[in-house]
C-alpha cells in the first residue's frame, strides 16, 4: 500500500540533505562571527515556552537511557498514525517539569553543562529552513535568534569555526535520523499493509486529550520501541 504523505516527507528531507552539502564551514563561521551571539545566562532557552522541546539524537538518547530511562519521552507532536491508531515518532525528547523547564535546569544554570546534549551545544546556531519566493526550500542562516542574549560580541575565528562544524554535524545527524525514520516506517507500513491516515491521527489525539493512553513507536537505534503515554506525561510541553 503506497503512502504519498510519507513519500513527500522523505523527498523534502532529501532535498534538505542535498542543500546541507552546499554549506561550507567557513561560510557559516563568517555568519556566526557576524551575529556575535553571547549568552546572558537567562535560562529561557531551557524552557518549552521558548524552545518547544529538546529533541535528542540517538547518541544523546543513549546517554540518557544509561543515566535514567524515565527522563526520556517520545518527542511531542508525533509524525504518523496507522490505521489501528498506533503512533510513530522519529525520536525521544527530554522530559520537563510541569512548568516547562528542563529537568537539568537549576537557577538558570544547567547541571550537566559540560556534558550537555548536542542540540544544547550548538544552540542557537541551528540552520533555519524556509521556502524562497519560488517555493524552493533553502537554509536561511540561523534560527533561534533575537529573543534572548546579546549580539555583535567578538567571537574568535577558531571558536566560530568550531561552532560551524558542530552545527553542520548536528544537522547532518538530525537529517539522517529523520530519513531513517521515514524509510523504516514506510517499509513497516508496506509489510503491515497499512498507511498514515490523518483522520485516525486526529481522532486518537482527541481521545488522548480526554485521558486515553496511546502506544507510540519511537525510532531509536534502528528499531521501533513501543512506549505507552498519557496526556499528563506532556503537561510541561503544553501539548497536545
Amino acid at each position: 500500500m503506497s503512502d504519498s504523505y510519507i513519500s513527500r516527507e522523505l523527498s523534502g528531507l532529501m532535498v534538505e540533505q542535498d542543500l546541507l552539502l552546499k554549506w561550507h564551514e567557513r561560510d557559516l563561521a563568517d555568519i556566526i562571527s557576524d551575529v556575535g551571539f553571547s549568552c546572558l545566562l537567562c535560562g529561557r532557552c531551557c524552557t518549552t515556552e521558548f524552545n518547544g522541546h529538546v529533541f535528542l539524537l540517538d547518541a544523546d538518547a543513549e546517554r540518557v537511557m544509561a543515566m535514567d530511562p524515565s527522563l526520556l519521552i517520545p518527542a511531542p507532536e508525533f509524525e504518523l498514525a496507522d490505521e489501528e491508531g498506533n503512533f510513530y515518532v522519529s525520536g525521544y525528547a527530554l522530559t520537563v517539569r510541569e512548568d516547562g523547564s528542563c529537568i537539568f535546569l537549576a537557577d538558570t544554570r544547567c547541571r550537566i553543562y559540560d556534558e550537555r546534549f548536542t542540540i544544547c551545544r550548538i544552540f542557537p546556531y541551528m540552520l533555519h529552513r524556509e521556502p524562497d519566493r519560488r517555493k524552493n526550500l533553502e537554509f536561511r542562516q540561523i534560527s533561534g535568534l533575537n529573543e534572548h542574549g546579546e549580539y555583535h560580541c567578538p567571537i574568535s575565528e577558531d571558536d566560530a569555526l568550531t561552532f560551524a562544524r558542530e552545527t553542520i554535524a548536528y544537522e547532518k545527524a538530525y537529517l539522517a535520523q529523520m530519513i531513517g525514520f521515514y524509510q523504516a516506517v514506510r517499509a513497516l507500513f508496506e509489510q503491515k499493509n497499512t498507511r498514515h491516515i490523518r483522520a485516525v491521527y486526529d481522532r486518537r489525539i482527541q481521545e488522548f486529550r480526554k485521558g486515553a493512553a496511546l502506544v507510540v513507536y519511537v525510532w531509536y537505534l534502528g528499531s521501533f520501541v513501543p512506549v505507552t503515554v498519557r496526556r499528563e506525561d506532556y503537561l510541561g510541553f503544553g501539548w497536545p
